[in-house]
């Protein structure tokens, strides 16, 4: 008893942390995951790493290898396959790999093995999946998490999904798809006539002026924070308070049309381009104003952000789209494409170029601006393909790398405020909705027979828990899902891993402990390789004899007790 009381105060780093229910002997080997968790070994020196042949990926290593010679840093050793393997699954797909795709990619024992994973994940086999785990990427991005959810939300959640999946299985082109999201016109509800998803984007940002929907599409696809200017001019930057207005006239004929069912509720809207008669009441010369901090009151007429104008300041539809010009303008921009290379390389690699993401100019320098700039002028040339640019950071050299620190790079953590180097691969939580699906992944529950529609109910519901909506103008919103106590608390007794640790008949580690074919080692063996990629060590096999024999034989309780443990260990709950 003594040694379990001990061993739980050191489950996660927290001194103050409690079990409730049956207290598990088996948090050693919780205790064990933490203790060789990547973030806190210092590792040997690195070996060499072959620089990819591809262009593009040896233009990124070119660049980041750079920066670690000028900065004096080594960067750690190349991540073992089993490493690189569930990284890619989790960034690429949102899932850990199952114990077939692992074992399938181990098997593989040719140099070009890690190229070959990428491609399938990103080829025809996981489209499927690809699509869904992208859909989520984006809806978040795009609605936020509870965008959508209440009966009385002008969005669609279901339409900009459906709209986004089948753009992401086809691989539309990124500026394809910001143009569709900017310039849409249609019916938010699927199923309806003239149904369009992507008008889900813009349905309630069009409120109180549009303020919402120039400030989010500037912040989103331009990497330009210019909501502070509604008001006055930037106090840390040169964008100006006319430049929010001239931008937030492209958005001034755009009008949602709500549909009612029963009950009054909201059953659709319809995004459609209205005449705008200018708050001059001229339609021919439609203008806006605004107010400055002075009392003064001065015009705007639609002006692109980087100085660009219409032909005409005509608000009439049929002489100009202002909404469809602004979809044109901001494809054809210098901002868009660093824009998204800047964001998805934080997807991959932990950070950005800038901090935060979406916030880009002169007054806040990238820590790797040739990168950057080069970076996104191959995408650009790459006709904005989303996936050759995946592929090309996934197989980059800072990607490949251990997210064990060495002496020789442990100055390198941004968490303390320093530019990033990339000289390891940053540990970082798994998404909400990445443990979701990894937890049905390492359970074997995904291949349970639901429907599409019931299986993301059913996520939906378990994520509801993690967001908080704050009521803002912005309509800003976080996630909970943070690794506090409380939140381990709920990870331990909550359903989700109660359901993934049950012993009833038919269940994962039923069947497993079942298994008569199976030597003991070899069923802890499956257990590490279905949550954490790798074999266990001879401690933790060790350590799993001691449970057996403190469960007297009983080979199910022993397994569930292990099981418990490593599915509440940060090494399966961190992205590493």
């Amino acid at each position: 008893m003594a040694l379990t009381q001990g061993l739980i105060a050191l489950f996660a780093g927290h001194s103050t942390c409690q079990i409730f229910g049956p207290a598990r002997v088996a948090t050693a080997a919780l205790c064990l995951a933490v203790a060789t968790l990547p973030r806190l070994t210092i590792a040997a020196e690195p070996a060499s790493l072959e620089v990819s042949p591809h262009r593009q990926i040896a233009l990124i290593d070119k660049h980041i290898e750079r920066h670690w010679e000028a900065s004096d840093v080594v960067p750690s050793r190349e991540a073992d396959d089993g490493e690189f393997c569930r990284r890619v699954f989790l960034d690429l797909l949102g899932r850990i790999p199952s114990v077939d795709e692992l074992e399938r990619f181990f098997s593989d024992s040719t140099v070009e093995r890690r190229g070959k994973l990428v491609d399938r994940l990103l080829g025809d086999a996981y489209i499927e999946e690809y699509a869904l785990n992208w859909t989520t990427v984006w809806t978040n991005l795009l609605i936020g998490r509870s965008g959508g959810m209440d009966r009385r939300s002008l969005v669609n959640r279901a339409g900009l999904e459906q709209s986004l999946r089948r753009a992401l299985q086809r691989n539309m082109p990124y500026d394809q798809m910001v143009h569709e999201l900017i310039a849409a016109k249609g019916v938010s509800k699927p199923g309806e006539e003239d149904f369009n998803g992507f008008v889900n984007f813009l349905a309630d940002k069009l409120q109180e002026n549009a303020v919402q929907a120039t400030a989010k599409s500037a912040q989103l696809f331009l990497g330009l924070q210019i909501q502070c200017t509604q008001c006055h001019n930037h106090p840390f930057n040169d964008w100006k308070q006319n430049q929010f207005w001239e931008m937030n006239a492209f958005f001034r004929q755009t009008r949602a049309l709500r549909r009612f069912g029963e009950g009054r509720d909201i059953e659709s809207i319809e995004l459609v381009n209205q005449d705008f008669a200018g708050e001059n009441n001229r339609p021919e010369e439609a203008v806006l104003f605004y107010e400055l901090r002075n009392g003064l009151t001065k015009a705007a007429y639609p002006v692109f952000v980087d100085g660009t104008k219409l032909d005409s300041d005509s608000g009439f539809v049929e002489d100009v789209d202002r909404r469809g010009a602004l979809a044109d303008l901001m494809i054809s921009s210098e901002y868009l494409a660093p824009a998204l290379v800047n964001r998805m390389w934080a997807h991959f690699l932990g950070y950005g170029f800038t901090k935060p993401v979406d916030d880009m100019g002169p007054h806040n320098p990238p820590s790797h601006p040739e990168l950057l700039a080069e970076l996104a002028e191959e995408f650009r040339l790459n006709s904005y393909d989303l996936k050759q640019l995946m592929r090309w950071i996934v197989l980059s050299r800072p990607y490949g790398l251990s997210s064990r620190m060495t002496r020789r790079n442990e100055q390198d953590d941004p968490a303390l405020g320093t530019r990033p180097l990339f000289s390891h691969f940053y540990l970082r939580q798994m998404r909400a909705e990445e443990l979701y699906e990894s937890l049905l992944v390492a359970t074997e529950a995904d291949r349970a027979a639901t429907s599409y529609a019931e299986r993301e109910a059913n996520k939906r519901r378990w994520l509801e828990q993690f967001t908080l909506a704050f009521g803002t103008d912005d309509n800003a919103e976080t996630t909970t899902f943070n690794g506090t106590i409380p939140q381990t608390l709920m990870m331990m007794n909550g359903d989700l891993v109660e359901k993934a640790t049950s012993l009833e008949e038919g269940s994962f580690l039923d069947r497993l402990a079942g298994d008569t074919k199976r030597h003991r080692a070899d069923k802890v063996t499956h257990l590490y390789l279905a949550a954490l990629s790798r074999r266990p060590t001879r401690s933790e096999v060790a350590l799993y004899g001691r449970l057996y024999r403190l469960r007297d034989g009983n080979e199910a309780q022993a397994l569930q007790d292990l099981w418990w443990a490593v599915l509440n260990s940060n090494e399966f709950i961190l992205n590493h």
